[in-house]
């Protein structure tokens, strides 16, 4: 049984929630709010998940304006998983090899090899090629 769009269900769900071209951050941050309450919600309709799209649509465009990352780098994409998942140096001891390349790599003096980036990105669940300038 194919599950279709309710144009009626939508329309009641935009009329809620009003969804609109994000100017400021507290509308930012209530746009952020509502999608992830949306993105959580078990058995989410289709007009809910058509919502959940156009708030992240919103929510993107209003921070690339706001703001931007710029160029990353695979040192920064490497120092932002580190802090983004709260990696301890011991655990990037145990994949790289010996806490001088860790300090080396962290401290930019040495790039990321092709075999770093191989098991940094099995370590980080992130294709390798984020690691590769």
């Amino acid at each position: 049984m194919a599950l279709t769009f309710n144009r009626e269900t939508y329309a009641s769900l935009l009329a809620k929630y009003q969804p609109k071209v994000i100017k400021t951050d507290e509308e930012n941050e209530q746009a952020t709010t509502l999608a992830e309450e949306l993105s959580h919600r078990v058995n989410r309709t289709l007009e809910e998940s058509a919502l959940l799209d156009l708030l992240i649509a919103l929510i993107e465009k209003y921070e690339d304006e706001h703001y931007p990352m710029g160029e990353s780098t695979a040192h920064s994409m490497f120092l932002h998983l580190i802090d983004a998942q709260s990696v301890k140096e011991a655990e990037l001891v145990a994949i790289l090899g010996s806490r001088e390349v860790v300090s080396e790599v962290m401290s930019g003096k040495q790039e990321i090899t092709q075999e770093m980036a191989k098991v940094l990105g099995n370590f980080f669940h992130v294709d390798t090629s984020l690691f590769q300038n």
